[in-house]
C-alpha cells in the first residue's frame, strides 16, 4: 500500500508467486492462509484460497479491528494507565 506508482513494476517482479489451490495443495489439511488485507485477488492471492475454506483472512481482519479500538481507547480515555 501506499507504492502504486510501482505497481506494473512490482506486478512483473511477483508473477508467477500467487497463493493458489496448487500451492496450497502442498500444505498440510490443517493449514490455514492469513493475509493482513487488502488482498490483490489474482494478483497475490487466487479468488478460491481468500474464499476457501482454509481462509482465515476476515477472522484476522476482525481481530486487528478490536486490537486497533482497544489501542484507542487506552490512548484517549487513559483506561488501564498506571497512577
Amino acid at each position: 500500500m501506499g507504492q502504486e506508482a510501482e505497481a506494473q513494476k512490482r506486478i512483473q517482479a511477483f508473477k508467477g508467486f500467487t497463493v493458489d489451490a496448487a500451492l496450497m495443495s502442498h500444505a498440510r489439511e490443517d493449514a490455514v492462509f492469513l493475509h493482513c488485507l487488502p488482498a490483490h485477488r489474482g494478483e497475490e492471492v487466487a479468488a478460491e484460497v481468500a474464499d476457501g475454506k482454509q481462509s482465515r483472512i476476515f477472522d484476522e481482519a476482525e481481530n486487528r479491528l478490536h486490537v486497533q479500538k482497544a489501542v484507542m481507547l487506552w490512548l484517549m480515555a487513559g483506561v488501564g494507565l498506571p497512577g
